[in-house]
Formats: structure tokens, C-alpha cells, sequence
């Protein structure tokens, strides 16, 4: 019987990680999940999870992003699947210039972008050792759209998706590099900012053709898609209810 594959996902202690975990278990697929905070929900998520092994790290470290692959490997023996899902915003106003000031930009691309990056170029010998490797980034719309929680956050997606079709150029044929781009998908990163939330749910609702919002699972059937679609590399994939379109 042929060993199953494994897949890391960075920042899977809850939200839209959590959801991918859950569904590539699923699916008979080993997981390594991680976080730079959140340890004892990633634990209790690790435990949960059929033959998942939990690794904390900040990706925006390059030592720690290197420590992470290391030890995934290290707990399953290979590595076929990287996640790139850890990210982190603010809730800056777009109008609002001076407060999306060098320490938010700062901030915002370490983890979304460069954290990305790192992670990556830790992974790749063991992606193409998989013969099979499959890498999915996990964007925002407010990378093609003029809105998003911040100025600094939507210009860290755009650049995550032009570095999803830089690295599908690079690391084909032995690893493809996909991405998703959710809309408003309801985690706990709104829970700080309430009154936003709900004034932006209501807005979606009534304007996308699907009438609601998304869920953490919309997003993690798509990651699913993407993990084994096999003529698919370099796109970026709108999970948004259909929103781009009206």
C-alpha cells in the first residue's frame, strides 16, 4: 500500500487552516499544522486530526520557516503538499494614508509575502522529491480589487499571486504552484472589528449572486481542487460567491 501524503499548512490552528486540515484528513492525507501563536488550539486541533502532528513557528522567521519543513519531514518522512496560509492584516481605513505607515507595511509583507517565500524555498527539494509536489497560496480579491482591510494587506496579495505564477514558471513540471482568492469569508480575524463585519456582511449578502458570504469550508474545497488538479499551475482561483463577476 502506498504511504499517504503529507501536507503543511501554515497558520492551521483555526479559521480557513483548520477547514483545509479537516478536508484534506479527509481524504486520507497526513497534515503537519502550524502557527506562531494559537499552540494549545493547534495541539488540541493536531489531536483531533487522524495522524496530524502540530509544529509552532513564525514564517516571517527565516530560521523558523526552515525549522518547520524540517520538522514535518521529520514527523512523516516526506513532504508533498505545502499550504501557504499563514497571514496577518490591519484594519486600516483606505482612505486613511498616514495610518498605514511603515511599520504596518513592514509587518504585513513579512508574514504575507516574504513568509510565503521562505517557506517556500524551504519546501521545494522535498515538493520535487514528491514528483508530484503541489504548493497552494492563499490570496484575497483585494488583490485584483481596489478594496480589502488595508492598503498594505491587499498589495501584499497582489504580490502573492504575482510570486504564485513567478514559482509556477520556475518549479514546473515536478511542482505545481496554484492559488485561492477568497472574498469575505467568515473567520475569527473579524471578530476584532464587528461593526465592519456586519456591515460588510450584510453588503455582500445582498450583492453577490450567491446571497451570502463565505465560509472557512468554501475555501478549503477549493485548496482540495487545486492540491491534485494536475494541468493547473500558475492560476489563482476567486472563491467569492460569484462577486468578481456583478
Amino acid at each position: 500500500m502506498t504511504e499517504s501524503r503529507v501536507a503543511l499548512i501554515t497558520g492551521s490552528s483555526s479559521g480557513i487552516g483548520a477547514a483545509i486540515a479537516r478536508r484534506l484528513v479527509s481524504d486520507g492525507i497526513r497534515v503537519v499544522l502550524n502557527s506562531a501563536r494559537s499552540e494549545g488550539a493547534g495541539k488540541a486541533l493536531a489531536e483531533e486530526l487522524p495522524g496530524a502532528v502540530y509544529v509552532r513557528g513564525d514564517v516571517s522567521d527565516a530560521d523558523d520557516a526552515e525549522r518547520i519543513v524540517r520538522e514535518a519531514v521529520a514527523a512523516h518522512g516526506r513532504l508533498d503538499i505545502l499550504v501557504n496560509n499563514a497571514g496577518t492584516t490591519r484594519f486600516i481605513p483606505l482612505d486613511d494614508l498616514p495610518a498605514a505607515d511603515a511599520a504596518a507595511w513592514r509587518d504585513i509583507f513579512e508574514v504575507n509575502v516574504l513568509g510565503a517565500w521562505q517557506m517556500t524555498t524551504a519546501a521545494a527539494p522535498h515538493l520535487r522529491e514528491s514528483g508530484a509536489g503541489s504548493i497552494v497560496n492563499i490570496s484575497s480579491v483585494s488583490a485584483t480589487r481596489a478594496l480589502g482591510s488595508s492598503v498594505p494587506y491587499a498589495v501584499s496579495k497582489a504580490a502573492l499571486n504575482h510570486m504564485t505564477r513567478l514559482l509556477a514558471a520556475q518549479l514546473g513540471p515536478a511542482v505545481r504552484v496554484n492559488a485561492v482568492a477568497p472574498g469575505l469569508i467568515e473567520t475569527p480575524w473579524y471578530d476584532a472589528a464587528e461593526e465592519v463585519w456586519e456591515s460588510s456582511r450584510e453588503w455582500i449578502t445582498a450583492h453577490t449572486p450567491l446571497r451570502r458570504v463565505g465560509t472557512p469550508e468554501d475555501v478549503a474545497e477549493a485548496v482540495r481542487y487545486l492540491v491534485d488538479a494536475p494541468y493547473t499551475t500558475g492560476d489563482v482561483l476567486t472563491v467569492d460567491g460569484g462577486r468578481h463577476i456583478v
